[in-house]
């Protein structure tokens, strides 16, 4: 495994065909340490899930959100709590508001895709 921090991947599915779950096995493949967050903090592909950022023991490098932005406002928080290095918003996941105050607090903010910025090399 690469030695970063985790990768926090928020808004984690079980369902093979979701993004978030295709962005965990992808991870996975890339050497990553991928961290599942969901509502429930189930684990996902024998990956230790987890509630909240929050109970994520030890440094999160990156968050790859995968939440609507509706649903962002307790992650939002959780992210200032536990400072990530950067916060990646996914397709669907844009959330201009939050981006600028994660960029006022020191948080490196990219609207991409994991899956590409990981197929291409960028991640």
């Amino acid at each position: 495994m690469k030695q970063v921090g985790s990768v926090a991947v928020v808004g984690a599915s079980e369902k093979p065909w979701r993004y978030a779950n295709r962005a965990l096995r992808m991870l996975v493949s890339h050497g990553f340490r991928p961290v599942p967050v969901s509502r429930f903090g189930k684990d996902i592909l024998d990956l230790k899930g987890y509630a909240s950022l929050a109970d994520i023991p030890g440094r999160i490098d990156t968050v790859s959100m995968y939440l609507s932005p509706e649903r962002q406002p307790p992650v939002i928080r959780d992210i200032l709590a536990v400072r990530p290095r950067r916060v990646i918003f996914n397709p669907g996941a844009e959330n201009p508001d939050a981006a600028s105050i994660l960029r006022r607090h020191g948080i490196s903010v990219e609207e991409a895709c994991t899956l590409v910025l990981l197929a291409t090399g960028q991640f």
